[in-house]
Parts: C-alpha cells; structure tokens; sequence
C-alpha cells in the first residue's frame, strides 16, 4: 500500500517527538507506539473530526493524556490538531479536564 508523502512527514514528526523524546516515554504511562498507530489518522490537522475507532479508544484509555499533552512540541502542533486530540480523549470516554494544556491548546468545556 502507497504512502503519501504528507503521512509520511506526519508519522516522522510524530515518531521523532514522541519516541525520541526519552521524558514522554519514561514520564508519560501508556502505549505511545500504540497512540501513534492506532489514533494518528483521526488528529492529522486537514479533515473533519470523526469518531475515533475502538482501537484507537483502547489505547486512549490506557495512556496518560495529561502528561503527553504536557510534551507537545511546536513541530507537533504542526501536524496535529489539538483540538481533534482533545476531541478523540473525550469520545473516547477519558476527556481532558478543562483549563488543561495540550502545547498551546487549552481544552475548552466539561
């Protein structure tokens, strides 16, 4: 299966991030290679929200949000729509509180 050049950067900024990022791995409980994997293509910045799989909820469940939002970088905000991430935690059934910062973004409602 073909990889577009835009997933391709997306999944390289991503994996850099968080995977090279030694604070979100040691720091940060939960499955991010899962997190990457399982919910990236529902966060990418061009394209509507949409509801997240149970996959991807599965992993969500089990990751602590509030300290990988406490890690995003610039270049992450880059290609992620923090609103779609807060999004995706609250269908989800795990909704960041309000007033949490996710990098720049502050979750709004709840």
């Amino acid at each position: 299966m073909a990889i577009s050049i835009t997933r391709f950067v997306f999944f390289a900024v991503l994996v850099c991030s968080f995977t090279g990022n030694n604070m979100v791995s040691a720091e940060c409980a939960g499955d991010m290679q899962g997190l990457l994997q399982e919910c990236a293509r529902y966060v990418q910045k061009p394209g509507p929200m949409i509801q997240p799989s149970a996959g991807c909820c599965g992993v969500v469940k089990n990751v602590d949000l509030p300290c990988v939002c406490s890690h995003i970088t610039t270049e992450v905000e880059g290609v992620i729509s923090m609103e779609k991430a807060a999004f995706i935690a609250e269908a989800c059934g795990k909704p960041l509180s309000h007033g949490t910062h996710c990098g720049s973004y502050v979750v709004q409602g709840n």
